[in-house]
């Protein structure tokens, strides 16, 4: 993902190792945006962090992480959401709020909200896409969902045509039905008003009868209604690039003082954003993090200012829908209410299938997979850049939002190439994306002549190298994990064979199992690897 990375840091705490994810992007302006993204696009319901990523691939290259806190039963946000201008959720008025600027500044405060309807009366209170108190009122937009929720002591008028729900507007909408009880159809371009108890339902039914236009008013103090879109979360972390130890913030001590796992978003002087989440509650792996630990770290990332998102089981990190952390409940990735992305409108090109291309006849990473997706009609130039700086044409000319692949065998030169990828959008925006791999033939046809070990048998392998290296053998486990590192050799061309006795480095015999050779050659022109399974029998 141009312009953005990725970093997993581990640390040795007293209280224990903590693992945590930071993602850097530029300023979200131009190619970048940094957007909520709303579950299921509606405020009821739940979906974890990776399939919200995964509908908005063929629109944008994404990497994000959780969002707001939220109601476990029912799926709404604890505070505010703003969708390009239109308001989903208010804020909640003791936590802050992120607003994300068109200039691409994190705006980071406590916002109330005040919503007000109007009949043929006076202008009377309402809330927003959240059940109303008793005698109260409410207004569900279609962000809300499909239905009113369920009610039996309610009033529900449905008004139509209704605009978009944008703060400090006169939101003007006509009465055409009322009913009683919940379950309400809400039009796609309209709104439910729902009166709840005597006082409620009573209002609605005497101030607004069918053919009756209404007047809705959504006032953030302060306005925020020039904000593109907003978040919720809290408390606030870092202002001015100092960390905040006591925010004064409605959460409790169990949330903010234990350490757990946490998600946070901030901001950089010069307009950079970094998400962070810190794993947690897992013994011996990741210890997690207080609140104020999580604004020392953000401080320490460059934060200049930062608020913290929803944590525990929540906290998740993902780029393209693929899990980047290790999530905290048993069952794996939590269903939430939204998550935070910063999403990439230019050209991608992701990671090559092989770092290295052997094309020496043995069956071993013989051919290169290469792939660019564009999200909006665009005129693309493809190509291949060698070792010398010859450049092969993959393809060039226009193409339609897409994922694109390409098969190549060569013919190549040894050593370093550049797929690279220039792209114009129809918008005449300029991207480029660029992945690099190596073309070396040196190591060939690894094979086990041993397939399984044993204390009698000692493990023997065979190889060829076409040319002369330094070689280096380790034993590995079958996930990939380092058992014995056998000492380098420099061999010239022609076959070769290796032995091993099944010792450890401290003289002890492995474990009966599966495990895998890795054989690594390097010289002038690279490095590169084959690894083949054996087994150990003790």
């Amino acid at each position: 993902m141009p312009g953005v990375t990725y970093e997993r840091e581990v640390e040795f705490t007293p209280h224990g190792p903590l693992v945590y994810h930071v993602l850097r992007g530029p300023r979200p302006t131009g190619l970048y945006a940094l957007k909520p993204v709303l579950s299921n696009d509606a405020v009821v319901g739940r979906e974890r962090v990776t399939q919200m990523q995964r509908r908005l691939t063929a629109t944008a290259t994404v990497a994000g992480v959780n969002g707001d806190l939220f109601n476990w039963n029912v799926g709404y946000p604890s505070g505010i959401l703003m969708l390009n201008g239109v308001l989903a959720s208010p804020p909640h008025a003791e936590r802050s709020s992120t607003g994300i600027a068109a200039d691409g500044s994190l705006v980071v405060d406590r916002v109330k909200f005040n919503g007000t309807w109007q009949g043929v009366g006076q202008r009377r209170p309402l809330v927003l896409n959240k059940q109303p108190s008793a005698g109260g009122v409410a207004v569900y937009t279609p962000t809300w969902g499909p239905t009113t929720p369920p009610g039996t002591d309610t009033v529900e008028l449905v008004l139509t045509p209704f605009p978009a729900a944008q703060p400090l507007r006169d939101l003007a909408g006509t009465v055409v039905s009322a009913k009683q009880g919940g379950g309400t159809p809400i039009p796609p371009n309209g709104a439910v008003l729902v009166g709840r108890g005597a006082s409620g339902a009573g209002k609605l039914a005497a101030e607004a009868p069918v053919g009756t236009n209404v007047t809705v008013r959504l006032i953030l103090t302060p306005d925020w209604s020039a904000l593109p879109d907003a978040i919720g979360g809290g408390p606030v972390l870092v202002r001015q690039g100092r960390p905040v130890f006591r925010a004064n913030e409605v959460f409790t001590l169990d949330q903010l003082v234990p350490r757990q796992p946490r998600s946070a978003v901030g901001q950089t002087a010069d307009g950079k954003i970094i998400l962070a989440t810190a794993d947690g509650r897992r013994p011996g792996y990741s210890v997690g993090v207080t609140n104020f630990e999580l604004a020392l770290l953000m401080m320490r990332l460059g934060a200049y200012t930062a608020s913290a998102l929803d944590g525990g089981g929540s906290a998740t990190m993902a780029f393209e829908g693929k899990l980047l952390n290790r999530p905290s409940d048993p069952t794996g990735e939590r269903p939430i209410a939204e998550s935070l992305n910063l999403l990439y409108y230019g050209v991608h090109a992701p990671a090559v299938a092989e770092d290295v291309v052997s094309p020496n006849g043995d069956g071993v990473a013989e051919r290169q997979t290469l792939a660019y997706k564009v999200v909006r009609p665009s005129s693309v130039n493809a190509r291949l850049v060698g070792p010398d700086g010859s450049q092969q044409v993959l393809e060039a000319g226009s193409k339609a939002p897409d994922t694109y692949r390409f098969t190549w065998a060569g013919p190549g030169a040894e050593g370093t190439w550049r797929f690279v990828v220039d792209a114009t959008d129809d918008l005449g925006r300029a991207s480029s994306a660029e992945r690099t791999f190596s073309v070396n033939s040196t190591l060939a046809a690894l094979r086990m002549l041993t397939p399984t070990a044993r204390r009698s048998v000692p493990l023997r392998a065979s190889f060829t190298l076409s040319r002369a290296a330094q070689v280096r053998a380790a034993i590995l486990s079958a996930n990939g994990a380092l058992y014995r590192a056998l000492p380098a050799r420099a061999l010239g061309a022609g076959p070769q064979t290796l032995t091993w006795n099944g010792r450890t480095a401290y003289g002890s015999f492995v474990r009966t199992g599966r495990y895998q050779l890795r054989i690594t050659a390097q010289n002038e022109i690279g490095s590169v690897s084959q690894t083949a399974p054996f087994s150990f029998r003790r």
